[in-house]
């Protein structure tokens, strides 16, 4: 039986289309991220309560994607940069995916601090959200374009996230107990859930610069 030789036309069509598929996922997961915001600082309790359908479907391109990655490695690879698209695209599905379950939370928090009246450091934190969300949106176009010049970009907005946490983290350790709500019930619940929120801000202005770094693999080939 003579074997049928791989055809690198039908090959790289299945990886622009894994390729579309990410960006579709990205878009998805960009949405939940300005609906986590819309609910933590617009107090929108209807934008924090679309989160969870939305991130449905995230996991559900999540899990079709990494079936179709592992698939299409089993198929002869046509160039290098394919099979590094591949893996990357493994990996950073991980990332995407993360920042939804974040979004998720910070969906939640924003519903727990509802009844709370707003915080000073509400402000940064509202910079560590915009950063963040900026963050994602240039390593999904570099996706798109396949450029790989943007990770020192990104690299030095993630410096700036880092700068607000630790910022807002002093902020909220050095608070007074006297300033604390005198409510006896849960009167540090907001303080934990604000700690919290810039905890998940945090890491997910890491997972978009590890979104970005992928991305520089793909093309260069070196991490």
């Amino acid at each position: 039986m003579t074997a049928i030789p791989p055809n690198p036309i039908s090959f790289r069509r299945q990886v622009r289309q894994l390729e579309q598929n990410v960006l579709r996922m990205g878009a998805l997961v960009e949405h939940s991220f300005r609906l986590s915001h819309q609910a933590l600082f617009g107090r929108n309790l209807g934008a924090a309560e679309e989160i969870p359908l939305m991130d449905q479907q995230i996991d559900r391109f999540y899990r079709q994607i990494e079936v179709d990655c592992l698939r299409m490695m089993t198929l002869p690879p046509v160039e290098a940069q394919d099979m590094r698209m591949l893996g990357a695209f493994m990996q950073l599905v991980r990332d995407l995916e993360r920042i939804g379950d974040y979004a998720e939370d910070l969906g939640e928090i924003a519903i727990r601090l509802f009844p709370y009246p707003g915080h000073a450091c509400m402000n940064d934190i509202q910079m560590m959200s915009n950063h963040s969300q900026r963050m994602l949106a240039t390593s999904l176009v570099a996706l798109a374009d396949l450029d790989a010049t943007v990770g020192k970009h990104i690299k030095e907005m993630d410096e700036v996230v880092d700068e607000l946490y630790a910022k807002v983290y002093r902020q909220l350790a050095e608070t007074p107990l006297q300033d604390l709500t005198p409510q006896p019930q849960s009167r540090l619940e907001p303080y934990l859930l604000l700690a919290l929120a810039i905890r998940h801000l945090e890491r997910m202005a890491d997972h978009a610069t590890n979104i970005g770094q992928r991305v520089a693999f793909i093309i260069t080939g070196q991490r």
